[in-house]
């Protein structure tokens, strides 16, 4: 079965009827390895072709559909069509024409890419290395008809499929014969994995990924004036996701890494440009929140994404409409509580309008209580209802002692039975980071499913890119912890890596000060979550090493991560599980290299240690086992 992109039941609302039983036609009768996509812009011009058809082995095909019956045509050359509308007479270009203008725009991007075009030394020097064609389907003409008519010469007969040749009952190699017949240059070819990525890159800038570190994975909002040598794009089934994703209510149940926020970029800027309400983005953490309003703003959306983490969103509702907030007493949790509660109260007594934004997407779903889905879902305006909620109930990390996450989606108003995904795929971490943190939380991991209205624990999948093994230093003393973490940030700076790109991640406010000390003391520059600003201009400051508390980290992303007294867990008086997760948080924040520190012995040095030393062991058997395979 063919992937489609949206997937085709997204979009059969807005296919003509001929449109539909194509989509549908390709969908079942080619192989699995088949890639359709229907009405996407393709390139920088934008193009809007019916549908493009890849496969590796065939090259690509582009095809428009007309629901014409004989009778609609009433003349027709080379160039264009006069046909009968309403009573009317309307002129539209010659559909082979189009198709055929379409194509030969799209080689034209592709040609300029060079690992897309054949070498030096052939007649094909600078040809693409994959075939392409175009035709016309005509889903309302037989064959029959088609021949009895002088339409042959006008539309190329090799390059059509008439109604009777796309019925349910034609033998799928006789459909695809007819696919395949509209080549008129065939030679071979076998598109590897990574060029079918340059093909997506150049044909759909939208999936293009930004391949700055700490970007999230956001795309890029503008065109780069060459061709990088090495291109990102979404996976298939994160492109499928991010353009089938229609109105309503959706959930989307991601791993740690698994590209979660880039769909929630992707939404954000779609909806941006649907309404003249603005997309509301909420999370819980307040680091987070800044770095995702920094990176809108950066990929011009501020005026009309506003992202903001939760409570501070609730005092915003209740300045602007002028609603008292509650007395703060300085107990710091019965302060938020009463927020949300005086901010519930507002809104159920009409001062503070309900449906004030076309959307509201929320990452980190999984630390939102219920009350405050209760909440924010009467803030959609309900002529959209658009709502996305981003979770991994992995990454709960707030809260867990006050609540439970046994509830529905349905129970706190979110109506997404039959609209959820879950995405396993881990691309943040390397296959190295990731075993490691996997193996040290396996018990936090043990996948559940639930119903489609509940909340599943999902277990990351590694996408396979390798790096070094995560490293535990054992340390004398402080200084010596302390001299290891300012050691290591200087050589990863000299060795090029930007101190944007460091984050150090700490469990506790005295580790924060030594730590802050240490580093300025050496010279390194250094910005910290420990103060209220901190959190909230975490990247303000720009080329700066970035000291992150571990609740703080969660949505973060770095290329080296560096983890100091990892003895201190788990933290006297709390949960091991809970503390547990906070570590499996924080571990899973490195891209690329973790370094974990520690002085003395507790029970979480030693898991670390194990699970290193296992993922070492059964890499070094994976190796010599593909060694003597060789």
């Amino acid at each position: 079965m063919a992937q489609f992109f949206p997937a085709r039941t997204s979009c059969l609302h807005r296919m003509t009827s001929g449109e539909r039983r194509l989509a549908e036609r390709l969908e079942k009768k080619l192989e699995d390895d088949y890639l359709c996509w229907y009405d996407v812009p393709v390139g920088p011009k934008a193009l809007r072709p019916d549908f493009i058809v890849l496969h590796p082995l065939r090259g690509w095909l582009v095809l428009e559909v007309k629901d014409w019956k004989l009778d609609t045509i009433a003349t027709i050359d080379k160039s264009e069509a006069r046909i009968v509308v309403h009573g009317g007479i309307k002129k539209v270009k010659n559909p082979m024409l189009q198709a055929s203008v379409y194509a030969l725009e799209t080689a034209k991007v592709l040609e300029q890419d060079p690992r897309l075009v054949r070498e030096g030394g052939s007649a094909y020097q600078g040809k693409l290395i994959m075939p392409f064609a175009w035709g016309v389907v005509l889903s309302n003409i037989t064959r029959q008809q088609f021949e009895s008519t002088d339409l042959g010469e006008v539309l190329q007969p090799v390059r059509v499929i008439c109604k009777d040749e796309m019925t349910e009952s034609v033998d799928d190699e006789a459909f695809q014969e007819r696919l395949w017949g509209m080549f008129h240059h065939v030679f071979p070819c076998q598109l590897t994995l990574p060029q079918i990525d340059r093909v997506r890159w150049h044909l759909f800038p939208e999936v293009r990924v930004n391949p700055q570190l700490g970007q999230f994975g956001l795309p890029l909002e503008t065109t780069p004036e060459s061709v990088p040598d090495l291109v990102k794009v979404m996976d298939l089934q994160q492109e499928q996701l991010a353009r089938s994703l229609g109105a309503g209510h959706r959930v989307i149940h991601g791993a740690a890494g698994s590209g979660k926020t880039m769909i929630l970029g992707y939404r954000a800027a779609y909806l941006s440009q649907l309404s003249s309400k603005p997309v509301l983005v909420l999370c819980y953490n307040k680091a987070l929140a800044a770095r995702l309003q920094q990176v809108m703003g950066e990929r011009g959306l501020s005026e009309q994404v506003v992202v903001r983490h939760f409570h501070g969103w609730c005092g915003d509702m209740l300045r602007a409409f002028h609603v008292p907030k509650p007395a703060n007493k300085g107990n710091a949790g019965q302060y938020v509580a009463a927020l949300v509660e005086t901010t519930m109260a507002g809104v159920e007594r009409g001062q503070i309008p309900r449906a004030q934004y076309s959307a509201v997407l929320i990452d980190e779903g999984h630390d939102f209580e219920p009350d405050w889905f209760r909440l924010v879902v009467q803030m959609i305006d309900p002529d959209t209802d658009s709502l996305l909620v981003l979770y991994d109930d992995a990454q709960s990390i707030y809260h867990r002692k006050k609540r439970e996450l046994d509830f529905s989606f349905a129970s706190v108003g979110i109506q997404a039975r039959g609209r959820t995904t879950i995405l396993k795929v881990n691309y943040r971490n390397t296959a190295e980071v990731l075993s490691v943190a996997k193996l040290f939380a396996s018990e936090l991991l043990s996948e559940t499913t639930g119903d489609d209205d509940g909340v599943p624990t999902i277990a990351p999948e590694t996408a396979g890119r390798s790096g070094p093994f995560p490293e535990l230093i054992r340390c004398e003393g402080h200084w010596q912890q302390m001299d290891c973490v300012v050691q290591r940030i200087v050589d990863a700076n000299g060795q090029g890596r930007d101190y944007d790109d460091i984050a150090v991640i700490y469990r506790s406010g005295k580790q924060a000060s030594a730590l802050e000390r240490a580093l300025k003391g050496a010279g390194v520059p250094v910005t910290s979550t420990a103060s209220r600003s901190g959190k909230t201009g975490l990247y303000a400051d720009g080329q700066t090493v970035k000291l992150v508390s571990m609740h703080s980290s969660k949505g973060l992303e770095f290329g080296l991560v560096i983890i100091p007294d990892l003895c201190q867990m788990p933290k006297k008086g709390e949960s091991e599980s809970d503390e547990a997760r906070l570590l499996y948080v924080a571990m899973t924040r490195a891209m690329e290299h973790l370094v974990m520190t520690c002085r003395d012995e507790s029970a979480f040095t030693q898991r670390v240690a194990d699970s290193i030393q296992a993922v070492a062991r059964r890499s070094q058997a994976e190796a010599t086992g593909s060694g003597q395979a060789a």
